[in-house]
């Protein structure tokens, strides 16, 4: 059966696609994540078909957060730093805030539609299926799977677009209304980044759409944002069944990272053994002193530009030259700890981020914004140590 025989308009709209397949419907509800027509439709359809399971397009960790409203009051701070996850941690609160943008111009909160689908579901005694891959995964891949510079770039355009002031004009929201927010962001993240598309959206197309023809009953109803409609429909048309648990691995970083981050040390030490080999102690000792000023300055001003607190500076001046020895931990992840030991943030500050980080005196003023900014900076004045550091030592060889 073509796949235009399998889709059956109903009065539904086209947001609405039918699949017949072996014996079963499965019907896909394409929605924006942002829109107070498409949870309506969810509701409608729900209502109106009485599958025998609903799948929504969240994993367990998302579905709590919208459920219980409790999004980040949970956030285990720390912990998050010691599993150095501080990277996911700002890329969810950039994209959390973007959807919190637009949701406050359109009138209803990102994920409003996928909370009526498990609401209804609930009411008409319809058991849920969640279906989408968890978010740490998925975004620990994507960000596992980026090179160095793309990772740069990313973090770069991120930082840019908080405090860029952009007017929605009716038009526009009009415009925002009918899609998917969320996969046109990540759709034009592909562009320039084919591999953020190809985990972003590729892969969860394909774990969508083997989860949802997986679910047990004769009648289906999936609600998913409409950038992976026509993904999901391709790949249940096909059968395409694949090992879920290939996609649900986090792919380990490139080897020329380990080469690269033990490679420095190793030249460093090696060239400071041959400066005193060949010049004398006296010279080994001074790149040794250079070294550990050349890394301990810059990340404790980059930790005192944030508005550290006072033992975060003193431990990160001291932590930053053996840190920059080993590729094991960075000391923008100590000078975090530290920080967030001593100024831990408040369940308000919290609450508040996705409003707070489009504010440029907030960053200094949200403690949860002020850890952040004190692992990046502390982390850059590191980084700008380690190449003095590494240059002025290598050069005294010859």
């Amino acid at each position: 059966m073509s796949e235009a025989e399998n889709n059956v308009v109903r009065d539904y709209g086209t947001d609405v696609n039918f699949i017949n397949l072996d014996e079963r419907e499965i019907i896909i509800i394409g929605t924006a994540h942002i829109s107070r027509q498409s949870a309506d439709t969810v509701r409608e359809v729900i209502e109106n078909e009485k599958p025998d399971t609903v799948c929504i397009e969240l994993d367990a960790q998302r579905y709590k957060a919208l459920s219980e409203k409790k999004r980040w009051e949970s956030l285990d701070l720390k912990n998050l730093i010691k599993e150095k996850q501080l990277s996911t941690l700002i890329v969810n609160i950039l994209l959390s805030s973007y959807q919190k943008k637009l949701g406050e111009k359109l009138g209803v909160m990102p994920g409003t539609e996928l909370l009526e689908a498990a609401n209804t579901a609930k009411e008409n005694n319809i058991p849920i299926s969640l279906c989408d891959r968890e978010i740490r995964i998925t975004l620990r891949r994507a960000w596992n799977s980026m090179s160095f510079w793309q990772k740069i770039k990313l973090m770069g355009g991120g930082f840019a677009g908080i405090f860029e002031k952009q007017e929605l004009t009716e038009e526009k929201l009009q415009e925002i209304r009918q899609k998917d927010v969320v996969s046109e962001l990540m759709a034009e993240l592909g562009k320039s980044m084919p591999v953020l598309k190809r985990v972003l959206l590729d892969e969860r197309d394909t774990y969508l759409a083997q989860k949802i023809y997986k679910s047990e009953g004769k009648k289906i109803v999936a609600v998913v944002g409409a950038g992976h409609v026509n993904g999901i429909i391709e790949a249940i048309n096909e059968k395409r069944n694949i090992n879920l648990a290939s996609i649900e691995i986090v792919p380990p970083s490139s080897p020329w990272v380990k080469i690269i981050g033990w490679g420095i040390p190793v030249i460093i030490v090696a060239s400071i053994l041959l400066i005193g080999y060949y010049k004398g102690l006296g010279a080994a000792s001074d790149n040794s002193l250079y070294w550990f000023l050349a890394n301990g300055i810059p990340s404790a001003i980059g930790a005192m530009i944030a508005f550290a607190h006072p033992i975060t500076i003193i431990a990160v001046f001291f932590a930053a030259p053996f840190t920059s020895l080993t590729p094991v931990i960075g000391a923008g992840y100590v000078a975090a700890f530290i920080q967030a030991y001593y100024r831990p943030p408040v369940v308000k500050e919290i609450q508040n981020v996705a409003d707070d980080v489009n504010k440029p005196v907030m960053w200094w003023k949200n403690k949860l914004l002020r850890v952040i900014f004190v692992f990046i900076l502390s982390s850059l004045g590191s980084v700008l140590g380690t190449y003095l550091g590494a240059y002025k030592i290598i050069s005294s060889l010859f």
